[in-house]
C-alpha cells in the first residue's frame, strides 16, 4: 500500500542496500518490529529469498517513524506522514544527501511540513496551536551514511563468550 516509489538507480541495480539487521541498527529497533512493518505495508522492502532488503530512501522512512513512533504517534498519523513523504522525498532525498542542507519534518500528526529553512521551522513552531515534533531527516541520513563508513558489530554467540571467560 506504501511502496516506496522506485527510482532509475533502484533499477539499475546500482544503490546500495541494506539488510534488516542494519536498519534495525540505525534506526534503532529490533528486527521484528522491522518485520510488523512490512506485514502491514507501513514499509515494504524487496524480498531476496527469505531477506528483506532496503533502499536508502525506505531505511530513512523507517527511522523517521521510529522516531515519531517513540514520541508517541499512532500508526494512522504515521502512515499520513509516509504519505507526504514519499511524494517530496523523492525531490528532495538527493539534495540532502548530497549537500549541508538540513532538512527537519515538523508534524502535529496533520498538519505535516517539509522545511529547510530555519526560520520557517521557527515560524510553524511559534504559529502552531498544538504540540508539534520536529524530526531532522538530514540526521537520518547522516546515521544512515555512518553504516557505509563502519563495519557492521556483530555479536558473538553466548556460548563462544562463555568459553573465552570461564
Amino acid at each position: 500500500m506504501f511502496k516506496s516509489k522506485k527510482t532509475r538507480q533502484e533499477s539499475n541495480g546500482q544503490e546500495r542496500t541494506y539488510s534488516s539487521s542494519e536498519v534495525a541498527q540505525v534506526a534503532e529497533v529490533s528486527l521484528r518490529q522491522l518485520q510488523w512493518w512490512d506485514e502491514r505495508k507501513v514499509v515494504s522492502p524487496r524480498h531476496e529469498g527469505h531477506r528483506r532488503v532496503y533502499f536508502p530512501a525506505e531505511v530513512i522512512e523507517i527511522t523517521v517513524i521510529a522516531e515519531l513512533r517513540r514520541k508517541g504517534f499512532s500508526l494512522q498519523k504515521i502512515r499520513r506522514v509516509l504519505r507526504f513523504l514519499q511524494r517530496e522525498m523523492g525531490k528532495r532525498l538527493a539534495d540532502v544527501m548530497e549537500t549541508n542542507s538540513s532538512l527537519h519534518l515538523v508534524t502535529d500528526g496533520k498538519s505535516i511540513y517539509l522545511e529547510d529553512q530555519h526560520e520557517r521551522i521557527i515560524d510553524i513552531l511559534k504559529n502552531a496551536r498544538q504540540p508539534m515534533f520536529l524530526v531532522c531527516v538530514t540526521d537520518q541520513a547522516r546515521r544512515l551514511g555512518e553504516v557505509d563508513r563502519k563495519p557492521m558489530r556483530i555479536e558473538q554467540p553466548a556460548l563462544a563468550r562463555r568459553a573465552r571467560i570461564g
